[in-house]
């Protein structure tokens, strides 16, 4: 609904005065004037309305999931002595030998490395500069008797009004690098027959060792999820109608 304040810019009593004569008073008259009759212009205000918009706070991006390695335990027999022959006379000789058993083969994993944001400043306008009539007084040399004559209206210039909003930028993706995984060793001992038994021989079962070792089943992978956009929101003055000073329009005299 438009609101219209109605104030005095300049007031004519055209008593006893010809034109030329009211014309020296101000340049800006109202037309078809009438002896003894008053005139004003009214000023209508400007209009706005409310604007609420959403904005990006921070922009969508992605992100690796790192799934591990899978390994299972599995159990191996070793030989840690040979099957061999002994005398009742003289005994076998053995020497002991050693070996590096692989009890975890080599792998690689995979390490997440997340992604980097930066914030960034943003200058938002919420209120257009605008040009607004101000009441002043007038100069000195002013000789009407009513003050209502001396007064002036100027044109001041309000700037224009800014937000600063923060929001964050995607600056570098999320990665993943890979990490080799050496093996692993276990030293092992075992006897090697050197000379085996002479005159009475029997026979010796060889002997054997349970080992664990952990065998790679499935390598370490990745997977992408999706991580969505936030918004946020602000609200803005935006200028739907220009004000301004209207015709001019017969009031009543002050006498």
């Amino acid at each position: 609904m438009n609101q219209v304040l109605p104030l005095l810019l300049l007031a004519l009593c055209l008593i006893g005065l010809s034109p030329q004569a009211n014309a020296q008073i101000n340049g800006d008259l109202p037309p078809n004037a009438i002896a003894g009759k008053c005139y004003a212009k009214c000023l209508i205000q400007n209009q706005y309305e409310t604007v609420t918009e959403q904005i990006v706070l921070k922009e969508a991006s992605t992100k690796l999931e790192v799934i591990p390695a899978v390994y299972e335990t599995i159990e191996e027999q070793l030989l840690v002595k040979e099957a061999h022959k002994i005398a009742e006379i003289k005994p076998a000789r053995f020497t002991t030998k050693t070996e590096q058993l692989l009890i975890k083969e080599p792998a690689k994993r995979l390490e997440y490395i997340p992604p980097v944001f930066e914030t960034v400043s943003e200058q938002v306008l919420i209120m257009p500069a605008l040009n607004t009539w101000v009441e002043k007084r007038g100069t000195r040399s002013c000789l009407s008797a009513n003050p209502k004559d001396c007064e002036m209206w100027c044109l001041v210039e309000t700037p224009a009004k800014y937000k600063t909003v923060s929001k964050q930028v995607l600056k570098k993706p999320a990665e993943t690098r890979e990490i080799s995984i050496p093996a692993e060793y276990r030293t092992v001992s075992r006897q090697v027959l050197e000379s085996p038994m002479q005159i009475v021989e029997r026979e010796v079962p060889a002997k054997y060792r349970t080992v664990r070792k952990n065998v790679l089943k499935s390598p370490a992978t990745t997977q992408e999820v999706e991580v969505p956009l936030q918004y946020g929101m602000i609200t803005t003055h935006k200028l739907v109608r220009m004000g301004g000073f209207t015709d001019w329009v017969e009031v009543i005299c002050p006498q």
